[in-house]
């Protein structure tokens, strides 16, 4: 019985070793916050640009923390992770999955909910996609990606110009000097869009 142990005990040291150096290697490159571009498409901003990884990359870090998440099921950081990963290769249904389970073991989490905000947007859901974005801001007042990508959806999703100038307006009112990814600040976007 002893013996027996012990393999599982190595076993599960291998495999938590290989799953901690392929989260290590996913926080590096796709863990980071979200951002909408201003012509509509939501995706996420990366601090610096870092080189994207090939499909198989991403493929073996998608089994990872599948592994990963079938070992420790409670795992709210570990459901995430593996949502940013599906986000990251256009895969919305799996990524509203993923980040649905983490916000149901932690659901306090307001980047998790504006992560499943644009996976909604994307999934063509956009009324679940505010619903998400609202989630949000109700736990954080005035978080900015939720606002900008709010503003996004009214816009391009749901052709509701007066609504995405209000929620950009907000914006501007926790960070007067908000620009989209591009650079463009969101002021003279509302300007563009109220002509």
């Amino acid at each position: 019985m002893s013996e027996s142990g012990n393999r599982i005990s190595k076993q599960t040291l291998f495999v938590s070793i290989g799953v901690s150096l392929l989260v290590g290697f996913l926080v590096g490159i796709i863990y980071s916050d979200r951002f909408p571009q201003p012509e509509g498409q939501l995706v996420r901003q990366q601090q610096e640009q870092p080189q994207v990884p090939q499909q198989s990359q991403y493929a073996q870090a998608i089994a990872s923390l599948q592994l990963a998440v079938q070992q420790s099921p409670n795992n709210a950081e570990t459901w995430a992770r593996l949502g940013h990963a599906y986000f990251d290769t256009n895969q919305p249904d799996k990524a509203i999955e993923a980040y649905t389970r983490s916000l149901a073991i932690i659901p306090g989490n307001p980047s998790v909910h504006t992560d499943l905000g644009v996976m909604y947007h994307r999934n063509g859901q956009p009324d679940k996609a505010i619903e998400a974005f609202d989630k949000a801001l109700a736990l954080q007042p005035g978080f900015e990606q939720a606002l900008f990508n709010k503003g996004i959806v009214y816009y391009n999703d749901l052709g509701d110009t007066s609504a995405a100038i209000r929620v950009w307006n907000e914006l501007l009112i926790v960070n007067p000097g908000a620009t989209g990814s591009d650079g463009v600040p969101i002021a003279q976007m509302i300007k563009n869009i109220s002509k």
